[in-house]
């Protein structure tokens, strides 16, 4: 299948109604029906303004980034992404195009998830 890799940079404790903000985008995504996604806390990094945090300190707990991805069709894509701008959220994302599905799919898998090893 054609869609889109879809990542959202946010802090670790940045907060939208009253929720982990990295907790809102994965909710809303399940919500919305897509099939998956996922969190990850970075280990260092630094942004817009090149200051690099570490995860070695305490003291700076809460100002790493958490990467919250998803792997979507281009109107999954679409659907979140004007969800996000809908609640004013300021975010910092990629979205990159991507080819998806599943080998030796099982009857579980909604149709067309199978990959064409002849036309990859």
């Amino acid at each position: 299948m054609e869609g889109a890799f879809l990542r959202f940079y946010v802090h670790e404790n940045a907060r939208h109604r009253h929720a982990l903000l990295w907790e809102w985008l994965l909710e809303q995504a399940n919500r919305m029906g897509i099939r998956g996604g996922s969190a990850f806390r970075a280990m260092a990094g630094f942004g817009r303004h090149h200051v690099l945090y570490e995860n070695h300190f305490f003291e700076l707990a809460g100002t790493l980034t958490v990467e919250v991805e998803f792997i979507v069709t281009p109107e999954e894509a679409r659907r979140l992404l004007e969800l996000v701008e809908r609640e004013k959220i300021r975010v910092f994302y990629a979205h990159i195009p991507a080819r998806f599905g599943v080998l030796n799919p099982d009857a579980d898998d909604p149709p067309g998830t199978a990959v064409d090893l002849e036309n990859p």
